[in-house]
């Protein structure tokens, strides 16, 4: 008789204890990952009472893939688009959130005279709620609809985001095991540039390949060269040094703007169900009820740290991103939980072996405990605010509930939209060109100097070297300094007065003072020049790139093929 493979065998004995709670849960109606973790617990060897899994290692292993399908599934959801269609209002309100409660997380977590390491990572568990538990709450209770739904939804959007962020900077802290400004200041501008770069070569590339590929494209075909794509981005976000939950995150954002994104999603779906399963039921596993109720003073203490710093200091956030009170406190109760990054903060903290162990159960306690509670607490903020309101002095009430963000404005000059709208498109253009410049370079000089060593004598070595760079980069450059001062907003604001003329003048000069740098790194590089020649050099090549009539027709080509990448899906839809 042949022998079944272990990990087999935990398969089964994982997905039967998760399909009989996921049931039961279901019927109970509360929220499905609850379920997972506590199919987690009663398959771990903490339940002494039935079987249990043997092959932890393997059970690890795929929940790691477990991470990176949510993390992928998170990407197809995500837009950027939707995040500059937001306004500020979002972007500050999760900010503020996002630090206070890190700092509240902190604070807790040194009041145990806990390590640096475990009160930072609590700080991060902490600052982000639960998107899963939120969205289901809000379906179920038919708020949907509501203005303020909308706001947290999208609060929750750029939480996820500055969650990628986080994982990065608490990764870089857990190597280095301290935290120093230099070094986290040059991840963050490390990963900003990887993002920049592998968003813009990925949107400029994938959608042309599968438009190619569209005629040998199922179901069946879509999902593996889906998948591929994935896997394949985790592998090179890992050789970068982030992590592979990032590399997901940023291959499920790019495919996010084509036009199968939808289909993509449908497709993946039920792979993400399965391996996000076993990630939640490795989650239940770690918890250990012995050290529950050793550390039931700190699992409190971290509840209540949670429930009065969301109410309290997320009602501020919001204030501050310019919200009456009433849409403030409906908000910051609806973000009374833990969720999703604070299993997958606490995955990182044990993988990297700078958390201690306690930290895992207490984390899931937590978060078992703020999920029953979101439903009553997203009902208690009405009558919360009544309360307040009537305490409130009326002056200071009256101040609280008047809302620029609510309130219906007259509508903005017609010349300060276009300019708005000029002044973005040159931001991003300046930004994409700048990243790809700076990647080219790099790659020349890590890779592809010392192929160019094996054909040509030393001495012309860095010469060759930067002036393949320079060809490379001139449709980049060419962009840098021309591309959008053609639009109909410039034409039209250039004929609208000085004021927006030097405004449009100060933005050119800026953009070539930013090209001319980047050519004089390719000078500098290819030949010792004095600083005569080397201003010669400079201004020819600036002035060749930018009358260019090759490199014009080259980089509108380019700028037009990666407008119409981005929105193509948008397209279909109408």
């Amino acid at each position: 008789m042949s022998q079944l493979e272990p990990l087999i065998a935990d398969l089964a004995l994982i997905l039967i204890c998760a399909g009989f709670m996921t049931l039961l849960f279901k019927s109970l109606k509360q929220p499905i990952v609850l379920g997972y973790i506590v199919a987690g617990f009663l398959a771990s060897p903490n339940m002494p009472y039935m079987p249990s899994v043997t092959d932890g290692h393997g059970i690890h292993v795929w929940s790691e893939i477990g991470v990176i399908f949510l993390l992928f599934s998170l990407g197809l959801e995500f837009s950027f688009k939707k995040i500059l269609k937001m306004g500020a209002a979002p972007i500050i309100a999760a900010l503020a959130i996002i630090l206070c409660m890190m700092y509240v997380g902190t604070c807790t977590g040194e009041l145990f005279g806990w390590s640096q390491m475990d009160c930072i990572f609590l700080g991060g568990m902490l600052a982000m709620s639960s998107t899963t538990i939120i969205f289901k709450a809000f379906d179920d209770m038919g708020l949907r609809q509501q203005r303020f739904a909308g706001l947290v939804l999208s609060v929750l959007i750029i939480e996820d985001i500055l969650a990628i962020v986080l994982m990065v900077m608490l990764s870089t802290m857990a190597v280095s095991k301290e935290f120093e400004g230099t070094q986290m200041l040059n991840s963050i501008l490390t990963l900003g540039l990887y993002l920049v770069l592998w968003f813009t070569v990925g949107l400029y590339f994938i959608p042309w390949v599968l438009r190619k590929l569209k005629p040998l494209m199922n179901d069946e075909t879509l999902l593996i060269t889906a998948l591929a794509l994935c896997f394949g981005m985790v592998v090179a976000a890992s050789s970068a040094g982030f992590s592979a939950a990032f590399g997901a995150f940023v291959m499920g954002s790019i495919l996010a703007e084509t036009v199968e994104a939808e289909q993509i999603e449908h497709l993946i779906a039920p792979v993400k169900n399965l391996f996000g399963a076993i990630f939640f039921v490795s989650v239940g596993m770690m918890v250990d009820v012995a050290l529950i109720i050793e550390y039931i003073v700190p699992i409190i203490s971290i509840i209540a740290a949670v429930m009065l710093g969301q109410t309290i200091l997320s009602t501020c956030g919001f204030l501050l991103s310019g919200q009456s009170l009433k849409t403030s406190m409906q908000c910051s109760f609806s973000l009374t939980q833990i969720g999703e990054f604070a299993f997958i903060l606490a995955t990182l903290g044990t993988s990297l072996h700078v958390t201690s162990d306690f930290l895992y159960p207490i984390v899931v306690a937590v978060s078992v405990f703020t999920t029953f509670t979101t439903p009553y607490m997203i009902r208690m903020a009405e009558p919360a605010y009544n309360l307040v309101s009537r305490m409130l002095p009326a002056k200071l009430r009256e101040k609280l509930e008047r809302n620029t963000d609510e309130q219906d404005e007259q509508a903005p000059n017609e010349l300060k939209r276009m300019w708005n709208t000029a002044f973005k498109r040159f931001v991003f253009i300046m930004l994409i060109n700048s990243v790809m410049c700076i990647a080219i370079m790099s790659i020349m000089v890590y890779y592809g100097e010392p192929i160019i060593a094996n054909i040509v004598p030393a001495q012309w070595l860095h010469p060759v070297t930067a002036l393949i760079a320079l060809i490379l980069c001139a449709p980049f450059l060419w962009m840098l300094m021309r591309a959008g001062t053609d639009s109909p907003e410039v034409n039209k604001l250039w004929e609208s007065g000085t004021h927006w003329r030097v405004r449009i003048t100060a933005c050119g000069l800026l953009r070539i003072i930013i090209s001319a740098f980047f050519v004089s790194c390719f000078v500098d590089y290819a030949i010792p020049w004095s600083i005569l020649l080397g201003i010669f050099a400079i201004v020819s090549i600036l002035f060749i790139i930018y009358y260019s009539s090759i490199l014009e027709k080259q980089g509108n080509a380019m700028a037009r093929n990666f407008t119409d990448n981005l929105s193509a899906r948008e397209k279909i839809k109408k």
